[in-house]
């Protein structure tokens, strides 16, 4: 099995093959052995991006019953009343569904702009941006800045690394709430 942390910059598809011809993130981790991205960044977001060729752990990870935080900076167009970020964590109605940040909350804001941080429990196209926007606040930029427990702020734009045995563990952990050991 292999694991794989990538920082994926703009630019990107999250696809194996582009009938676009853009270039995709799998140009960016080892050919071999093949790993497949573990849920979907937009072309345009960047951030922590896992690839592995463990099916358990990419299902435990993606499917929205294990609730495993996904954590995101979003830098936004204008300030966002108290209104609207409870909006975010109370819930906001999307076209295929509710969509509820675990958490919400304003880290900065300057001029014409500010930066959220929105910790989410599943994840679906371009949720984040669609979130943001139902609130009156498009997103400019969007960078995931992590998976579970798994971050890592010193990985360059466009660099991968494999994750360590105690990340692993980590995420299993993360996805399984401590209630069972990951496959040997």
């Amino acid at each position: 099995r292999v694991y794989w942390l990538l920082n994926k910059p703009a630019g990107y598809v999250t696809t194996a093959r582009d009938p676009q011809g853009r270039p995709t993130v799998l140009e960016l981790v080892p050919r071999e052995p093949r790993a497949f991205p573990v849920g979907r960044l937009d072309l345009e977001t960047e951030g922590l991006l896992l690839f592995t060729n463990d099916g358990d752990l990419a299902e435990l990870l993606t499917h929205p019953r294990h609730g495993v935080e996904k954590a995101y900076l979003a830098e936004v167009v204008g300030v966002p009343s108290p209104g609207s970020m409870r909006a975010l964590r109370e819930g906001i109605d999307l076209d295929d569904g509710p969509a509820r940040a675990v958490r919400a909350q304003v880290v900065q804001s300057h001029g014409d702009g500010s930066a959220l941080e929105i910790v989410l429990k599943e994840g679906r196209k371009r949720i984040v941006r669609r979130m943001c926007s139902a609130v009156g606040h498009p997103v400019r930029r969007l960078v995931r800045t992590r998976i579970g427990p798994l971050t890592d702020p010193k990985l360059p734009p466009g660099e991968c690394r494999p994750l360590t045995p105690v990340e692993v563990r980590s995420l299993y952990a993360a996805a399984l709430d401590g209630h069972a050991a990951p496959p040997d």
